[in-house]
């Protein structure tokens, strides 16, 4: 949120990723929810096309952090609801189904992010503009 200004200079559309770190950091989730919230609602208020992404999987905090990403998840859903944005579903794109709550093995170069072919995936199935960009 902090360096939400100076990054947003010259965009037209605003994409807001769930908080993974404030989940790293233990944060309460619902702290992280609110978080999220004021950055959509500043990118609107600066006139930016928003959409707000999902926590995804993480595999190096599994089984942790598991239910505190899935509570974000719904809170972010619930939230996007709200404030008439759209949810990229990154989780759910990148989730393993044979692992649930872990990405594949081929999507994460580090058990933390995506891999070249994750981000890959997440530009062909996940990513979509608002509409008025």
């Amino acid at each position: 949120m902090a360096r939400l200004e100076g990054c947003v200079r010259g965009a037209d559309v605003l994409v807001v990723q769930g908080g993974i770190n404030d989940i790293a950091q233990g944060f309460p989730v619902e702290v992280a929810a609110e978080t999220l919230r004021a950055m959509v609602r500043r990118g609107q208020e600066l006139g930016l096309g928003v959409v707000v992404a999902d926590v995804l999987p993480w595999n190096n905090g599994w089984p942790t952090a598991e239910s505190n990403i899935r509570r974000l998840n719904e809170l972010i859903v619930a939230m996007a609801q709200e404030e008439g944005v759209e949810v990229l579903p990154f989780h759910d794109t990148l989730e393993d189904p044979d692992r649930p709550g872990r990405m594949r093995e081929e999507w994460t170069s580090d058990g933390d992010h995506p891999s070249v072919s994750g981000y890959r995936r997440l530009g062909e199935v996940a990513f979509r503009l608002p509409e008025q960009c």
